[in-house]
């Protein structure tokens, strides 16, 4: 599978589609998912019309940079006011928010095709909820997965998103990071914002990119970064 600094590239230039870059991923996701329960939720046609405005945006001269019509996946505990936001928890299968987190913002802002809700651990803690899916390794189904990310861990390391974002209290991007071998970034604490994020330790929660190389992951990294008013804990001047 091609890294996100090489599909850019074709998708710049014209010789990628994002349309049938997501089609392949939704269709990996649908062959494949089942074995490894990586996603919570996959949002087939939203994804897809959001590929095909990133299509006839490149089409017409307008391109965003290198996440432009990339497919991507986001932990579920990032608030979208497009889907459910589980945090990984059958009590708040039904919540709905009223707005999307900054870094869905971010994402979306650079053109990032965004395929669904990655699974994690109950609330960001230890378990995942017995009676909710429980991620795989790709490597070996039978290991342990990691920490909290784990559906961003397995999604990165089967190919089933180009990229994806985690979170990091006490190892939670570190962990399923190192086990499923991929890249993952856990922010300096203000670097990436955590408006509209599900908090787990306010002292020490921070946002951040699991990929599949440290170019892939930097790239993540520049496009959810920086300032944001509405994060009382984000870095001035960023």
């Amino acid at each position: 599978m091609k890294s996100i600094v090489e599909a850019a590239a074709l998708i710049k230039n014209g010789r990628l589609s994002p349309v049938e870059a997501t089609r392949e991923m939704l269709s990996r996701i649908d062959n494949l998912d089942l074995r490894f329960n990586s996603y919570l939720s996959v949002w087939g046609d939203r994804a897809l019309e959001k590929a095909r405005q990133a299509e006839a945006e490149i089409s017409a001269g307008v391109y965003r940079g290198p996440l432009h019509g990339m497919p991507l996946g986001i932990k579920d505990l990032l608030e979208t006011a497009s889907t459910p936001t589980t945090v990984g928890s059958k009590v708040l299968r039904e919540w709905l928010p009223d707005r999307d987190a900054t870094v869905v913002k971010r994402l979306e802002a650079a053109g990032a095709v965004i395929l669904g809700k990655l699974n994690m651990t109950e609330f960001a803690l230890d378990l995942h909820h017995p009676e909710m899916p429980i991620p795989k390794n790709p490597w070996a189904t039978d290991r342990w997965i990691g920490a909290s990310s784990s559906g961003t861990g397995s999604a990165v390391a089967a190919g089933l998103c180009m990229a994806g974002i985690g979170s990091d209290t006490g190892g939670s991007i570190r962990s399923p990071s190192a086990l499923c071998g991929v890249t993952g970034i856990k922010p300096t604490f203000g670097v990436v914002s955590r408006h509209g994020v599900f908090p787990l330790a306010a002292s020490l929660d921070t946002v951040g990119p699991m990929a599949r190389s440290v170019e892939d992951a930097a790239i993540m990294l520049d496009a959810i970064g920086g300032f944001d008013p509405s994060d009382p804990t984000s870095v001035p001047g960023l």
